[in-house]
């Protein structure tokens, strides 16, 4: 049975330490192989505390923690493919990702890219997209993984599928996504973006990289470099955690050189929070203030984009 389906069973008292939440951090972003992960993991396994209930504990729980189902009445999506710019993988210049609507859209409506975390397109991220076409968006969230084969049903795999990819190429195929939204038949032509962890890293290049794009939204996501603030059109809203040290460090930096350049940037930190809170499928999750921070980006989308 795949650790990802949080099927063990285990006290109800269990909680992970900040500890244990920074272990499965560098875990989760290969700071640290699988291996040194459960060593040190282990150590917590106490009275009566098995290492693979701890294991269970940490890992994302997709069975549980969804929000709208695909076939939610409010939306209609649908698996599209798009034209890629690169033409290495299984299905050669093509890329996959999920499309939708809201049931009740008539006319254009405004676009948002959703981008995922280092890993693919995995059920969380197919759930934030169905949550942005509930608000009203026609939201698109591509699979970087698909020239591989796709995400194949677990994070372990899809984190180390995605490693193999080149990075500039997955961001190539991140702008002709947002290419792609600014020219739809559906879209208003005002496109916006979110992204988490790897998918924050993104946004913060769209907004360098695409001078169309009109609001960018990266969680917890690797700033732009200084010299290219210059170049960025869009408007900003860049979410980050409490505690997360190696993110943070280039916030300060990235946020100066936006005003000094004259552009719209705010940065909002969540208190209590570890890198990844708004993700309500592991035990980082942070239901209150993950709340604030999606509504923050649904208030940001609304004056930007329509």
């Amino acid at each position: 049975m795949a650790e990802d389906a949080g099927t063990l069973a285990r006290p109800a008292e269990l909680k992970p330490t900040r500890e244990m939440l920074d272990l499965y951090n560098d875990y989760a972003h290969s700071i640290i192989d699988r291996r040194t992960f459960l060593e040190r993991l282990s150590k917590y396994a106490v009275g009566g505390i098995t290492l693979a209930m701890l294991t269970d504990l940490l890992m994302p729980n997709y069975a549980t923690a969804l929000q709208l189902a695909p076939d939610d009445p409010r939306i209609r999506g649908e698996r599209i493919e798009y034209d890629s710019p690169n033409g290495s993988g299984k299905q050669g210049k093509k890329m996959g990702a999920y499309l939708v609507r809201p049931a009740n859209a008539r006319g254009k409506i405004p676009a948002v890219l959703i981008v995922h975390e280092n890993r693919g397109l995995n059920p969380h991220i197919a759930d934030v997209a169905r949550r942005a076409a509930a608000h009203g968006y026609l939201a698109f969230a591509p699979d970087a993984l698909y020239p591989l084969g796709g995400y194949p049903g677990n994070d372990d795999d899809g984190r180390t599928m995605q490693a193999t990819r080149n990075g500039p190429e997955m961001l190539e195929d991140f702008i002709a996504a947002t290419e792609l939204l600014l020219k739809h038949p559906d879209s208003t032509g005002k496109v916006g973006c979110v992204g988490f962890c790897y998918g924050g890293g993104v946004c913060n290049q769209l907004a360098i990289r695409v001078p169309a794009l009109s609001a960018s939204v990266p969680f917890y996501g690797a700033v732009g470099a200084e010299a290219d603030a210059a170049k960025v059109n869009a408007a900003l809203m860049c979410n980050i955690a409490a505690s997360d040290d190696r993110i943070n460090a280039g916030y300060p930096a990235w946020e100066a050189a936006l005003k000094k350049a004259g552009k719209v940037i705010t940065v909002h930190q969540y208190p209590d929070t570890q890198h990844g809170f708004h993700n309500d499928t592991t035990p980082r999750f942070s239901p209150e203030q993950a709340r604030i921070a999606w509504n923050r980006t649904l208030e940001f989308w609304d004056k930007h984009l329509r």
